[in-house]
């Protein structure tokens, strides 16, 4: 069961991406839950207008537009995807396209919220400590938006067969691949492993007693990953007091993160919540959260998880999500 959240009351952001040919771009960012909507122009060129055939003069940058519910889908999660989508170090090039068309760029109009420009630095700055040099990505104002040409709006939509610099089926693997292949250890073992509490609730589909776990009132910059496997899950810039005596988040550092299913217990329906790499049970996910952030409230039990504080992220090997926390 995979859980969509496009009809909760969403917070668009809109942010345009340039990643070489768009036909790609579009066709990718189309397959993200959270992405609301998307659209194909042409960015920060030197003139108000251009075309298809006019980018060499015109520099501007073949563009995606994409619309996306910031309550679903997180900005580091969206710049997760476009990372891994584009060769951050090549200038004027992306597949076998060359050209000042084809180069990368992450634009923001106007309307775009100041906090955001922070993350989009504090992103690119985690991206280049894990190359090793310093991107080369273009971040700047809008200027100069074209929509472009009716023939090019969802072209792969359209011509599933046409030419695509990007592999799509990247965007039903994980972006955190370190749980692909994740082997479970057998019972015996998480016995001796686990608290008893911890065993419980994540094998035997237990809970918390309310308000008895210190994480419920928590509040601590850092991650929440799951306690079987160390896979993050939650970030406390996502946490919010739920009053319910347990541990509540808007939403998951990634969405590929959490495997939902239907729990018809206790007399009640309810969307139970499950780690993807482990299996642990973890809690229930409910739609009475604030709207504003997204309209979900994830109820968690403590006792599944394992709290890491920002200043041991990097030491514990979890410094790729250092973006995912800051405030």
């Amino acid at each position: 069961m995979r859980l969509l959240r496009q009809d909760h009351k969403p917070a668009p952001w809109v942010l345009y991406l340039a990643g070489g040919c768009f036909w790609g771009v579009q066709g990718y960012f189309q397959r993200i839950t959270g992405v609301l909507d998307t659209e194909v122009g042409y960015a920060n060129g030197i003139q108000a207008g251009t075309s298809y055939h006019e980018l060499s003069r015109t520099d501007h940058a073949e563009t995606v537009k994409v619309t996306f519910n910031s309550g679903v889908l997180s900005l580091e999660e969206l710049l997760a995807h476009y990372f891994r989508i584009i060769d951050p170090t090549s200038i004027n090039r992306q597949g076998n396209d060359r050209g000042r068309q084809y180069r990368t760029g992450i634009y923001y109009d106007r309307d775009f919220p100041e906090e955001g420009l922070v993350r989009i630095h504090r992103c690119l700055e985690a991206l280049e400590k894990r190359l090793g040099q310093k991107p080369v990505i273009e971040v700047e104002a809008l200027k100069n938006w074209v929509r472009a040409e009716e023939a090019h709006q969802d072209y792969l939509e359209r011509n599933p067969g046409g030419y695509c610099h990007i592999n799509l089926s990247l965007a039903d693997r994980p972006l955190d691949e370190d749980f692909i292949d994740y082997q479970k250890p057998a019972r015996e073992t998480l016995k001796k492993e686990l608290s008893p509490e911890a065993y419980h609730i994540t094998q035997e589909e237990g809970t918390d007693p309310p308000f008895s776990h210190p994480y419920d009132q928590l509040d601590e910059p850092g991650i929440y990953v799951d306690i079987v496997s160390g896979q993050a899950l939650f970030s406390s810039r996502d946490k919010f007091d739920g009053g319910c005596g347990w541990p509540s988040f808007s939403k998951p550092i990634l969405q590929e993160s959490l495997a939902y299913k239907k729990d018809r217990t206790l007399a009640m329906e309810r969307t139970e919540v499950r780690s993807q790499g482990a299996d642990s049970h973890l809690g229930h996910v409910f739609p009475d959260g604030p709207q504003n952030l997204g309209g979900l409230r994830y109820c968690i039990d403590g006792s599944a998880l394992r709290f890491i504080p920002l200043s041991k992220m990097e030491e514990e090997g979890y410094g790729k999500w250092i973006p995912f926390v800051e405030k």
